[in-house]
This record gives C-alpha cells, structure tokens and sequence, in this order.
C-alpha cells in the first residue's frame, strides 16, 4: 500500500486542532474529491475509514494520506502555501514530504506500537459497561476493542487478513479529554500487536481529527 505523510517542521500547533486542519484543507481542495473531508455534497457523512488524516504530533502538523489519498496529498502538496488556523496565516516554509510503499499484515512477528495522540476508544454505551468491569476485565475489554480498530483499519483500506490478530495493551492508562467540548475518557500508552501497521496511522474513533495515531517503538 501506498502512504505519503507531508509535516510542517516549522509550525507549532495544538494537539487538539487536527480538526481545524481538516476545515482548512476541506475548504481548500474538498470540491476536487471527498477523500478530503468524507461527507456527501448535501452534507451527509460517508462511513468508511479516512484515507486522508489530520494530525499534530509533537505539536507538529501533519497529513497522512493512504491510497488514493497518498496519491492526492503528493499531487496537491505544492500548492499549500500557507495554513489559515483560528484567523492566523501561517506561511509555510518548509514541508517534509514521504513517499513509500508499506507493508501490512500479520507476518509472525511482535510489533509494538505507541499512541502519539490520545486512543478514542469507547462510544458512550461500551463506556458505561466498561466503568463496571474490574481492572481484569477491562484490560480483556481494551485487547478486544484494539483488535476490532486494528481490524476496522485493514477493511477500510482494502485488506482482507486470514490469520488472526492477536494484542495485548501493556502500558495503557486513562486520560480525561475534550471532544467536541464534552468530556471523554480515552487511553495513552502502548501496545504490542502481530500485525504490521504503518507509522501514523489511526487506530479507533475520529482518526480523520488525529486521534489514536499509533507510531512503532524500537
């Protein structure tokens, strides 16, 4: 599979404002294709997995295209010039931009993986559930959870695995976050898993925003 990630070296922005990326660049090339903001033109969303994503890591902004949208962001990457966040211009002068084709799959070999950004990993029902069961369940529940997102995540880029998915969340904690200014528990850690998965990808909800991107530890 074909990835391209584009990062802005130079920029400092909020972990939290892959959103206002994402209106930015929406606005900006959103009538070309809606790979750029996955909704409909009256505005309903499409469910499938964003194949073009928005992040900051570090503080540093970043796009992470795969696929189709590997091809986009490497056609278009000239063109951006500048980002227009909260009101501010912020010229552009420098971009680091990769281009590569990654391997994926379950190969046999443990791979072990850090969120850079905070896991989104409950909707509001599992979240309740999930407050009742003891540490050991809950950790059972989290393997489970990670490997449907793992698997969620082959399906939307078109891979079918045969073998099975193993995980085992080692280091996760709960976090208090903010989405859409509402309170949420999410998770920050690592994890080790059998299947490849490329840098900077997302794993769980709102992965288009910059949630769950996953880096792998050496």
């Amino acid at each position: 599979m074909h990835q391209t990630t584009i990062t802005f070296p130079d920029l400092r922005l909020s972990s939290r404002d892959g959103h206002k990326l994402r209106g930015y660049f929406s606005k900006l090339f959103g009538k070309q294709s809606d790979l750029w903001h996955n909704h409909q033109e009256d505005g309903r969303p499409i469910y499938r997995y964003p194949l073009i994503q928005y992040k900051v890591v570090r503080r540093k902004p970043m796009l992470v295209g795969l696929g189709e949208g590997a091809t986009l962001l490497i056609r278009h990457f000239l063109e951006v010039q500048a980002l227009d966040i909260d009101g501010l211009h912020l010229p552009i002068h420098n971009k680091e931009v990769k281009s590569k084709e990654i391997m994926i799959g379950v190969r046999g070999l443990e791979h072990r993986y850090g969120f850079e950004n905070p896991w989104f990993a409950l909707n509001q029902d599992n979240y309740q559930r999930f407050r009742k069961m003891t540490p050991s369940e809950q950790k059972e529940s989290l393997c489970k959870v990670l490997t449907g997102h793992i698997l969620a995540f082959f399906k939307g880029i078109g891979h079918w695995e045969e073998q099975e998915i193993k995980t085992e969340p080692i280091e996760l904690e709960s976090i208090n976050a903010k989405f859409k200014n509402q309170p949420m528990m999410m998770f920050k850690g690592s994890f080790i898993s059998n299947a490849q998965l490329p840098d900077f990808i997302g794993l769980g909800k709102s992965v288009s925003r910059g949630y769950g991107t996953i880096r792998e530890e050496s």
